[in-house]
């Protein structure tokens, strides 16, 4: 049986974009990997958008994660994808329970 490499994006974002923002994208990574998942994550916040996702790599993507304390910014760019929500704590407590959703 051959294992499909799932492509994930997602976003990370908090109401000032600094501490909680890089710590979620650097938890989400590292379960990416450990999984062999392929993941790029884009950081919203008061730096502003870094490693923005481009539409090619939404519409490549298997699933979007959304861990988020604020409105992620254009959004629309996901309409046709499966999106998981869930609060960036979540993403510092247990990322391996949003990975099972997958």
């Amino acid at each position: 049986m051959t294992n499909k490499i799932i492509d994930i994006v997602a976003i990370t974002a908090c109401p000032t974009g600094i501490a909680h923002t890089y710590m979620a994208a650097e938890k989400l990574e590292q379960a990416a990997k450990k999984r062999g998942y392929t993941i790029k994550v884009e950081t919203q916040g008061s730096m502003g958008v870094e490693n923005r996702i481009s539409q090619e790599e939404v519409d490549k993507a298997d699933v979007a994660i959304f861990a988020a304390d604020i409105a992620v910014s254009d959004r629309e760019r996901f309409a046709n994808i499966k999106i998981i929500e869930v609060p960036v704590h979540q993403v510092l407590k247990n990322c391996d329970e949003i990975f099972n959703q997958i």
